[in-house]
C-alpha cells in the first residue's frame, strides 16, 4: 500500500473515532430520516456500544427494527429504553404495537391497558386494546372497551368492524349484522355486505340476505361467495330460477363451493330436475362427506327416482351423522313401511316423536 493511501485511511479512522456521541446520534437520525435504515441501524448500534443507556437511540433503533419486521429485537430495544422512563407513553405505545404485530396479544394487551388507564380518551389505544381482548377470546372485556368507544365515535368503522363479530359470537347476531351493514353502507365495503348477508341467512332474514348480496354485487361483482348468499336466499323467497342463475355463477367462480353445490342440488330437486340435483349433491358429498343434510337431500332424490334401497341407505347415513335431527327418521319410517318392514318403521316413527319433543331435537335443516 502506498504511504499516501495509508495516511488517508488512518486520518479517516481517526476522524470517525473523534465523532462525539451527539454527532453519531445526529448522523443516525439523518440517515433514518432519509430512509437509509442500514446506516441508521449501524450508527445507533455504534452509539449504544459506547453509551448503552442512550434511551432515545434505543427507541429510534426499535422503530426501524419493528418496521423491518424484527419484532423481538425491537421489543428488546423498547424494554431497555423504558427502564427508568416508564411514563413515556409514546415509547410504551411502540412497545405495545410491536407485541401486537407479532401476535403476542396477551403482552400487547397488558401494555395497552397501562396506556388506556392513563389516558381513557385515546381512541387508538382503546381500539387496539379491544382487538387484543377479542384475539384472546375475552369478548366481554372487549365489549367493555369498545362499547363506550362506539358511543363516542359512532361512525368509526374500525370500531364497528371489531364489534360486529364479537356481538355475533356473544349471542347478538342481529346487532352484529347491523354493524356490518353500516360498514358496507358508509365504507362502500362489499366484504362487509357479504358478512351481513351470511349472518342474515343464519337468522332466516332472507330478504335482508338478498339485499345485502345485491349491494355487495354492485360494489364488487367478483367477490368470492357473494352469489352463493344470493342463491341461498332466493329460493326461500320463491325465486327458484333466480337462485339457479346465482348458484351457477357461484360455481363458475368456485366449483368447490359446498354451499352452492348443495343448495343448487336442493333447488333442482324441488324443480323436478333429478339428474341435475343428483350431480350437484354428489359433488357436495365429495366436498363434505360428513354433511348429514347432503346425504338427506340425496336420499330424497333417490326416493324420487324410485331407488328405494339407495334412499334408505342414505337416510340411515344422515341419521348416523346427526342423531339429533328428527326429520330423517320420519322419512325413513315411511320407506320402511313401504318395504314391508313395519317393526323398523315403528321404531323410526317413535324416534321421530321422541326427538320432536326434546329441546335439542331438530325437525328440519
Amino acid at each position: 500500500m502506498r504511504i499516501s493511501t495509508l495516511l488517508l485511511l488512518l486520518a479517516s479512522a481517526a476522524a470517525a473515532q473523534s465523532r462525539s456521541p451527539e454527532q453519531i446520534f445526529h448522523d443516525a437520525v439523518a440517515a433514518q430520516q432519509r430512509g437509509d435504515d442500514a446506516t441508521a441501524v449501524r450508527e445507533y448500534r455504534e452509539l449504544l456500544k459506547q453509551y448503552p443507556g442512550a434511551a432515545e437511540a434505543r427507541a429510534n433503533l426499535g422503530v426501524i427494527l419493528a418496521r423491518q419486521g424484527h419484532f423481538d429485537e425491537a421489543i428488546e430495544q423498547y424494554l431497555a429504553a423504558l427502564a427508568g422512563h416508564e411514563s413515556n407513553s409514546a415509547l410504551r405505545f411502540n412497545l405495545a404495537v410491536a407485541y401486537y404485530k407479532k401476535s403476542a396479544f396477551e403482552e400487547a394487551a397488558r401494555q395497552f391497558d397501562i396506556l388506556h388507564r392513563a389516558n381513557l380518551g385515546d381512541a387508538r389505544v382503546s381500539t387496539l386494546l379491544g382487538d387484543c381482548y377479542a384475539h384472546l377470546g375475552q369478548d366481554e372485556q372487549a365489549l367493555a372497551i369498545l362499547g363506550p368507544l362506539e358511543t363516542a365515535s359512532p361512525d368509526d368503522l374500525a370500531v364497528e368492524a371489531l364489534l360486529a363479530p364479537i356481538l355475533i359470537r356473544t349471542g347478538h347476531p342481529r346487532e352484529g349484522m347491523e354493524r356490518y351493514v353500516k360498514i358496507g353502507r358508509l365504507g362502500h365495503n362489499a366484504q362487509a355486505y357479504l358478512l351481513a348477508g351470511q349472518t342474515a341467512l343464519k337468522l332466516s332474514l332472507y330478504e335482508d340476505a338478498r339485499d345485502d348480496a345485491d349491494a355487495a354485487i354492485k360494489l364488487n361483482p367478483q367477490l368470492p361467495g357473494i352469489y352463493t348468499v344470493r342463491g341461498m336466499a332466493l329460493p326461500l323467497l320463491g325465486d327458484s330460477q333466480g337462485a339457479i342463475e346465482a348458484l351457477n355463477q357461484a360455481l363458475a367462480a368456485n366449483p368447490n363451493d359446498f354451499d352452492a353445490q348443495f343448495t343448487l342440488g336442493k333447488v333442482l330437486r324441488t324443480a323436478g330436475d333429478l339428474p341435475g340435483a343428483r350431480r350437484h349433491l354428489a359433488r357436495a358429498i365429495q366436498l363434505k362427506p360428513d354433511s348429514a343434510v347432503a346425504f338427506y337431500e340425496m336420499a330424497r332424490v333417490e326416493r324420487g327416482e324410485n331407488k328405494i334401497d339407495d334412499a334408505v341407505k342414505d337416510f340411515e347415513h344422515a341419521i348416523r351423522l346427526d342423531p339429533t335431527w328428527a326429520q330423517p327418521h320420519v322419512e325413513l319410517s315411511a320407506l320402511y313401511f313401504r318395504l314391508n318392514r313395519p317393526a323398523d318403521g315403528e321404531r323410526e316413527k317413535a324416534e321421530f316423536d321422541r326427538l320432536n319433543v326434546l329441546p335439542g331435537g331438530k325437525l328440519q335443516n
